[in-house]
């Protein structure tokens, strides 16, 4: 086996600038993501959990806790009792990490259904670990990238939805991310960082972008033509187009 990787090294630079990114499929048919780093290389499972482990035999960490959680609540018919300690929540956080590292490649790569997964994924330890934490310091040590996470997740959900053309859609993404965010600001009483967060910056100046660019339903693009062509006084052009205007209201199905 060769164990010396310099010649990959060599055909593949490292380019600072950006996250160096891309997709192999490996010696056992499975699809990989690899990173190139300044001082090597990184390979990821594109699919499980990213360094191929499978913890007590689950997926991951979090699938385990969450059986763990389930045969709990089965045997006490309550989850009243049950709690992570500190080295749970310290894996947890550590194989959120990986995740975190892998939807980075995701957004690099445009694989946004992979990047939307990892991020939910993400957000379901943040909620694990935030219910069940036995320390309050464990909950805040993870829950502080939750206004990051969410935004990660809306812009994946977004960008979805713009790539298939529903700006609708990826407007109501970005909006629910917001709502999330600012939810988790005034649960934890931090209401000063609702005016001062990056991550609700973004996100509504995205949405106002979205707003400016997407195209007008073609019912209120005719309305704008015919007020224009009777600003112009052009009454066969506004005829027309109030016909185009009356026939497109008669295409629209009755619920």
């Amino acid at each position: 086996m060769e164990e010396d990787i310099t010649d990959i090294l060599r055909e593949w630079e490292h380019d600072p600038s950006r996250i160096n990114a891309r997709r192999i499929t490996g010696k056992d048919g499975k699809p990989k993501i690899q990173i190139r780093l300044d001082l090597g290389l990184l390979q990821m499972e594109a699919d499980g959990r990213p360094d191929g482990q499978t913890p007590n035999g689950f997926e991951s960490l979090l699938e385990y806790h969450l059986a763990r959680l389930a045969t709990y609540e089965r045997r006490e018919s309550s989850d009243s009792g049950f709690f992570l300690d500190s080295e749970d929540c310290r894996q947890l956080g550590a194989e959120a990490t990986q995740y975190y590292y892998r939807y980075l490649c995701f957004f690099a790569l445009e694989d946004l259904e992979r990047a939307e997964r990892d991020t939910a994924r993400n957000l379901r330890v943040f909620d694990l670990v935030s219910k069940y934490a036995a320390h309050d310091s464990d909950k805040r040590a993870l829950d502080q990238y939750r206004p990051y996470v969410i935004t990660m997740n809306a812009r994946a959900r977004a960008s979805i939805a713009l790539r298939d053309g529903d700006f609708s859609a990826a407007l109501r993404h970005i909006e629910d991310g917001m709502a999330a965010i600012e939810r988790f600001f005034v649960i934890n009483q931090e209401h000063a960082l609702l005016s001062n967060s990056a991550e609700l910056a973004f996100l509504t100046s995205w949405a106002s972008q979205i707003r400016d660019s997407r195209p007008l339903p073609l019912d209120e693009e005719l309305r704008l033509e015919l007020k224009a062509a009777l600003e112009k006084e052009d009454y066969e052009a506004a005829a027309r187009l109030r016909d185009e205007i009356t026939n497109l209201g008669r295409q629209e199905p009755r619920h």
